[in-house]
């Protein structure tokens, strides 16, 4: 049996998504060929994927709020 889709539906007694504050969200980013490279092996290597490792070495910089070192020739 089949129910149709009601006009309205309650929410009042609804929950947040308790995993909404850890959503990914797609940006387009340019990357240089040779760190996308290296992200691959390192993917062939472990079995983690490359936009994984990519990830997590990136949220690894925020959370110990790591800065680049530059030089400027």
């Amino acid at each position: 049996m089949v129910e149709k889709m009601r006009a309205e539906y309650d929410f009042t007694d609804s929950r947040s998504n308790p995993y909404s504050k850890s959503l990914k969200r797609q940006i387009t980013i340019r990357i240089e060929e040779s760190a996308i490279d290296y992200f691959k092996q390192l993917a062939d290597t472990t079995g983690i994927p490359y936009q994984t490792l990519i990830n997590l070495y990136l949220t690894d910089c925020a959370t110990n709020k790591k800065k680049p070192s530059l030089t400027w020739e």
